[in-house]
This record gives structure tokens, C-alpha cells and sequence, in this order.
């Protein structure tokens, strides 16, 4: 009478709780192994449907142990491993190996980012020179257009030949970072022709008024006068020139960009006139006989950027007119340092 009504409710349950029929099964199974093993006394069980279930039962209960004997290997290798942790730390010399890697993995992306962002360094000062001193006459024009069109022909090149990501960023950057300066330099220097525009017209009353017009009035790209190339009064005008060189060699690449000879040449000359950067700052010194109103600040940081940025070509491998052009650059910048010492020393002997 207890066995069928304990499976009546066991079949309740099912019913209502079929998640747990499983483990309901086994413990019907055990109550009726222990059962018959009390009845019979014996050793010998039915092939009945109580075998079939005990044979089940052991399956199921051989499977447990498995996993038991599984999980307490686990834990046993586990804390194995963390006493042998342990014991390295406190007794044995440490592994350098992981230590090593993450050494390399900071420096490799420390000297990465240093690549893209790092050009953008030398300028802070002269910026700050130009806009606290109101006066852009020291900082020669040149030099953005010289980076510039570095930049943008570096640029091309790459849709011909890839090279690292890091120095596409570093162009990309460098082309704001002139673009900032330039306009920079453009709003001063414009404000100063007009000042001095003005105060020669209140001092000088000789002058016609067709010359002080012609003085004061903005010189833009689209007059297509040669001589004030890269001379121009307004900002908009040196985005449009820039804006019709990027097209035109654009074009000029997507037509060319399979030939090999024209794909090296265009290389060649991003780099070569990324190395003649100094070039303007040095013609401008050497004609004023003067550095006064450039930053000495600005040729260390290129001097030492460029030594950084060399270094990094000829280390992970950069196509050859990279480090070739580095060498050069940084003999310029040299040769704008001894400018610096040489007409700073006269300087100091005439105020003497």
C-alpha cells in the first residue's frame, strides 16, 4: 500500500515538476534496491524491472564519481600549481619572460604613438612665440608648405606601396598641426601690414592713393599673381591651392598607382621634402643674418625628433627614402643649431 502511494506521488510530482524527474527516478531506485535487498537477503538481484534499475543506478552512480574524481584532480593540480606559485615567488627567481614582453609591448606602442604625435611637439613653442609676441616674421611660411606638400605626396604614396599605419597617422597629424600654424601665421602677419599700412598713411601724406590701396589689399590664390605665391593675405587662399594640388595628384596616383617607377619617385619625394624642412628657416636666418623671433626650442625638438624618427626607420625596416631622408634632415637641423650659437654670440658682442 506505502509503494503505490509513493508512486502515486511520485507520479504528482513528475507531472508538476518534470526538471526534477530525474532525481526523483534515482531515489525510487535506491528505496527499491534497499527494499528487496532487505526482503531477499541475498546478493542476487531480478532481472526484472528492479535489475533494469539498478543497473541504471550504477551507471549513474559510476558517472558521479567520475566527475568527484575529476573535480578533486582539478583542485588538487590547482593548488599544487599555487603552492609551486608560492613558492616561486618567495623562493625561487622570479620568470622574466612575461615581465620582458610587457616591456616590448610598452615600448613599441610608446615609440608609436611618439610617431604620430610627436612632430606636432616642436611647434608648441613657436605657436606660443607668435601668438604672444603678435609678430610672425621670425617663423618663415615655408616651412608649412614644405610639410605640407610632404605629407599630402606621403599620403599617395601609400595607396601605391603600403607602409606602417603609424606614419599615415603621423602625416595625417602633421597636416593639421601646419594647417593650425599656418593660419595662425597668416591672421598676424596680415594684421601686421595693416597696421604698418596704416601708420605709413598717417605719417606719409606723399603717397598716392592707388599705391596705399594696392598695399592693403588682400592678396588671394585666385589673382594667380606668381609673385606673391605663398605670400598670400587670406587662409581660405592656401586651402585652395592645397585643395587643387591634392586633386590634381590624386588623380595623377590613381592612373599611376600600378607603375612601380612612378609609385618610388612620388616616395622618394615625400621624404626628400620632408627633409628639406629646414631649409626655409635656414635661408631665412642666414639672409636676415638673424634668428631672432624663431624658437631655438623648435630646432631642438626637430633635431631630437628627427634622431627618434630615423632610428625607428632603420629599426623596423621602413622603405629605404625614409631613413636616407632622416639622415639629411638631421643635418639640417644641425646646421640651424650652429646658426643659433653663431648669430646669438654676435648678438651678445654688439650689445657688449
Amino acid at each position: 500500500m506505502e509503494y503505490f502511494f509513493t508512486k502515486h506521488n511520485c507520479h504528482q510530482q513528475i507531472n508538476h515538476h518534470r526538471y526534477y524527474s530525474y532525481y526523483l527516478f534515482i531515489i525510487i531506485a535506491f528505496l527499491l534496491l534497499d527494499f528487496t535487498n532487505a526482503t531477499n537477503n541475498t546478493t542476487n538481484i531480478d532481472e526484472g524491472v528492479l535489475g533494469k534499475i539498478l543497473s541504471y543506478r550504477n551507471n549513474i552512480l559510476e558517472s558521479f564519481n567520475e566527475e568527484s574524481n575529476e573535480n578533486v584532480t582539478t583542485t588538487t593540480t590547482s593548488n599544487e600549481s599555487f603552492i609551486e606559485d608560492l613558492t616561486s615567488i618567495f623562493h625561487k627567481p622570479k620568470d622574466l619572460s612575461h615581465f620582458r614582453t610587457m616591456v616590448l609591448t610598452f615600448l613599441r606602442i610608446f615609440a608609436q604613438a611618439f610617431i604620430i604625435f610627436g612632430g606636432v611637439i616642436p611647434y608648441i613653442p613657436q605657436y606660443l612665440v607668435i601668438h604672444r609676441t603678435r609678430n610672425a616674421e621670425g617663423f618663415s611660411s615655408y616651412v608649412c608648405l614644405t610639410l605640407l606638400i610632404a605629407n599630402i605626396i606621403r599620403i599617395e604614396f601609400w595607396f601605391g606601396k603600403h607602409f606602417e599605419i603609424p606614419l599615415l597617422l603621423q602625416s595625417i597629424v602633421m597636416i593639421f598641426c601646419m594647417l593650425i600654424m599656418l593660419e595662425l601665421r597668416t591672421r598676424v602677419h596680415s594684421q601686421t601690414i595693416r597696421r604698418n599700412s596704416t601708420t605709413d598713411t598717417s605719417t606719409t601724406m606723399s603717397c598716392s592713393r592707388e599705391q596705399l590701396t594696392d598695399d592693403m589689399s588682400d592678396k588671394k590664390f585666385t589673382d594667380f599673381q606668381i609673385d606673391y605665391f605663398w605670400q598670400w593675405t587670406t587662409f581660405s587662399s592656401y586651402l585652395e591651392f592645397l585643395f587643387v594640388f591634392t586633386v590634381i595628384l590624386s588623380i595623377i596616383t590613381w592612373v599611376l598607382h600600378k607603375n612601380l617607377v612612378y609609385v618610388e619617385t612620388i616616395g622618394f619625394l615625400a621624404v626628400f621634402c620632408e627633409a628639406l624642412l629646414g631649409v626655409p628657416q635656414f635661408v631665412r636666418n642666414l639672409r636676415a643674418k638673424s634668428t631672432e623671433g624663431m624658437s631655438a626650442q623648435m630646432v631642438i625638438f626637430w633635431t631630437a625628433g628627427d634622431i627618434f624618427k630615423t632610428v625607428y626607420f632603420i629599426v623596423r625596416k621602413a622603405p629605404k627614402q625614409f631613413w636616407f631622408c632622416g639622415i639629411l634632415q638631421i643635418s639640417i637641423d644641425v646646421a640651424i643649431l650652429i646658426q643659433v650659437l653663431v648669430y646669438s654670440n654676435k648678438c651678445r658682442s654688439r650689445g657688449q
